[in-house]
């Protein structure tokens, strides 16, 4: 996948990133091109090489066709649950790791639902905290919005989830995650 310097991206874990420059420099048997990312979150710069840009999930930000799907994913009734905190913690992490806004909003989901039933251990709670501010950062970024609007938004998708006398008047399905899951919303 190729970046131009101005674009917006967005690199996994971090969130939205400018493309600042893309530099060639020498490195051992010959030379790397290199994007330089300035992460918009916290200033910081990121230096990802072009040939693994791929590898490490930079990607383009979605679409608005895609924030539908996002909404529709928050409010469809269902939770992907590991039954363990160290296997649920393993999966959610890597699942933040791909890069997938899809990915995010599952772990968003299935913590907070998580959250209501008990309280979320520190590094949940920071794993929680995280999906919803790449999420939300995201999503208000492609609509042009505020992140309060937006994060106003999606925590109603998230209740029609929750409400036990929510939209089709049923509780959330918990499955084992991986259950079920389309290719396309992966």
């Amino acid at each position: 996948m190729e970046f131009q310097v101005g674009e917006k991206v967005i690199y996994p874990n971090h969130g939205i990133g400018i493309v600042e420059s893309i530099q060639t420099r020498p490195v051992p048997g010959g030379k790397i091109s290199l994007y330089q990312l300035r992460i918009l979150s916290n200033d910081s710069r990121v230096w990802v090489p072009q040939q693994n840009a791929d590898g490490v999930g930079l990607r383009h930000v979605i679409t608005a066709a895609d924030v539908r799907r996002i909404y529709n994913l928050l409010a469809d009734g269902t939770i992907d649950q590991h039954p363990n905190w160290k296997g649920r913690f393993k999966e959610n992490s890597d699942k933040m790791r791909t890069g997938s806004l899809y990915e995010v909003a599952v772990v968003l989901k299935g913590l907070t639902f998580l959250s209501r039933k008990k309280a979320l251990s520190f590094r949940e709670k920071r794993m929680l905290d995280r999906a919803k501010f790449l999420l939300v950062s995201e999503i208000a970024e492609v609509e042009g919005k505020p992140a309060p609007v937006v994060e106003e938004r999606v925590d109603r998708a998230l209740a029609k989830t929750f409400s036990a006398d929510g939209k089709a008047g049923k509780k959330p399905i918990q499955k084992p995650v991986g259950a079920g899951r389309r290719a396309s919303d992966a």
